[in-house]
Order: structure tokens, then sequence, then C-alpha cells
């Protein structure tokens, strides 16, 4: 049923398509006859071009991974209060998005900064297609700015790091053993009630497994503080080190098939994908060299461009 429901979908696309095609022919037909006019045939013609654009950027989401949800984890570089105050700002834009996309996010885990901002987050985000459009996002974001917190009005520099897992759902199977994963717990900080701040509710899982491509034993560490039950948060945390290994196992397959060639860009994480310039109105991609001036539309959530700039020029490699 679902190889159907996707071949379905391939079908109804390409006769909508067709039928927004077959409009844009009878316009122009119509145009020659005097019938109707030059701005409709490019109404006609703008929304085939829409359409068309649709659909080639759902086939660059054609990955069996792509249409999970995803987890979208934020972590402040160096920078102190101005680069936690940077990642909070990301971890508003991308809820702005989501909630736009009409998708579910949930904020399993979050440390407030300092002074101001925070200094990591984790956002699990629900929906068709949801790492498909935000594994666009993995990298190093950039922010250029004068700082509020610099006491001489200076022009800083800020990193934050954006990494993307896809979210595993009951379709697909991971192997963990029980016996390699141990568990901490601790109380929650910030917002969440009496219960949250006085009973250890927050988890920290650690599971060890061996790389099968080098044999050496490495670790996975999970944080899950979202639920007011440590039973809640053990099995989310158990969900979200799936959907880490799931990961960890498509890259393998990726590397398995990929040949190397010279010049071929890559995401790879600690890489800048993205500079924010406050002060000059400027967004700028540096793997597609697509950019807005638009700044404030791009902090409340309008990153549709740059995703879908990426995906259409590095879809099949992503």
């Amino acid at each position: 049923m679902k190889i159907i429901r996707e071949l379905k979908g391939w079908i109804n696309g390409y006769n909508d398509m067709k039928a927004i095609a077959d409009e844009l022919q009878l316009a122009f037909d119509f145009l020659k006859e005097g019938i109707t006019s030059e701005e409709e045939v490019d109404e006609a013609y703008a929304k085939a071009i829409e359409a068309l654009e649709a659909l080639e950027l759902r086939n660059m989401l054609r990955r069996e991974e792509d249409k999970l949800g995803a987890v979208l984890k934020i972590n402040s570089g160096a920078g102190g209060t101005e680069a936690q105050d940077w990642a909070s700002m990301l971890l508003r834009m991308y809820e702005h998005w989501c909630e736009a996309k009409g998708y579910k996010t949930t904020i399993v885990n979050l440390q407030d900064g300092d002074e101001a901002g925070i200094k990591t987050a984790t956002l699990q985000v629900e929906g068709e297609f949801a790492y498909g459009y935000l594994k666009s996002e993995n990298g190093v974001h950039r922010l250029v700015r004068v700082s509020p917190y610099n006491a001489q009005g200076k022009r800083m520099t800020s990193f934050s790091s954006i990494f993307v897992v896809p979210l595993v759902d009951d379709t697909i199977e991971i192997d963990v053993n029980p016996g390699d994963i141990t568990w901490d717990t601790f109380r929650s900080s910030g917002a969440g009630g009496q219960n949250v701040n006085k009973v250890e509710t927050g988890v920290r899982l650690h599971y060890n497994y061996k790389d099968p491509d080098t044999g050496e034993t490495k670790e996975i560490v999970i944080e899950n503080t979202e639920s007011r039950s440590q039973f809640g948060n053990k099995d989310n945390a158990i969900r979200l080190l799936k959907s880490q290994l799931y990961e960890l196992e498509l890259e393998r397959r990726r590397r398995a098939v990929s040949q190397i060639e010279a010049g071929k860009k890559k995401i790879e994480w600690g890489s800048q994908i993205r500079s924010y310039v406050f002060d000059d109105r400027r967004v700028k991609d540096h793997r597609t060299n697509y950019q807005t001036s638009n700044v404030q539309a791009v902090m409340d959530g309008d990153i549709d461009d740059f995703i879908r700039t990426y995906l259409m020029e590095f879809g099949d490699e992503a």
C-alpha cells in the first residue's frame, strides 16, 4: 500500500502538470486568435513554471529517508553570550519555519545560556519530508552584527552548528543492544514546574557501538528532558538513538556507493554553509551563492528559497 500511494502521488503530479501545460498551450492559442490577453498568458506561464519547479523539487526528495521527520540539534560555538544568543535566534527561525509548514515540533532537550540565549537545543520535527528539506541546513551558520552584548558596540562574528538526522518511525527497524546502553538521570533545568525541578526526570543515554568500517568502539550520548516522566524521556531517548544510528548507516551506504570527484561540493559537519550579515542586510548561502537582503524575513523562518536552491543543485548528492 505504501508503494501504491507513492506511485499514485507521482501519477497525480504528472496529470496535474499536464493539465497546467495544456492550459498554457490553450491560452497561447487564444492569444493568437485575439481571444485572450498577454497578461493572462503570462499568468498561465508563471503557474506552469511554479508547478514544474515543485515537481522537480519533489524529485530531489526521493531517497528513503527524505520522507521522514527530523531531529535538529543546535550547538552554540565559541563566543560566549553572543554565540548563545545566536543559537537561540536560529532555534526560533526553525520553529517558525516548521509552524509555517504545519510540522509538529517538540524541544526534547535545551540548555540555557549563562546570561542569554542557549548553549544547545534539540528540536524534534514530525511531518512528511521534514528531513528531506532540513538536511540542507547541516553545517555551521555564521552571524555578523554589532553585538548588543559588547560595551564598545563592536561588530562581532559568531557561529552555531546545525546537525540534522532523520527521525525514525515504526516502518524502520534498527537493532539496539540493550547491554550497550547505560543511563544517567538528572534534574531538568529551566521552566517546567515544580516536578521537573525537584525530581530527576531528565535522562542521559550512553550507547557504545563498534564502527563496522574501522572496528573502533565509539559512544553516542543522548539527552532528553521533554517529559515530566523519566520513563517517557527514556522511550524518546531510545527513539533519538535509533535516528542517529539510522543516519550513520545511511552515511555508510552513501560512502560505499559514491565516487570521489574532483571539485565536488560536500556537506560536512563543521563546514560553514551560510552567513547572516545583519549590518549589510545580507544572508548568503556559500554552497549555491543564493542570497537575499530580507534578513528579517529569513530570521522569521522564510528559508524556503535557500532550501529549494540547495536541493535543486545538490539534491542528488545530499
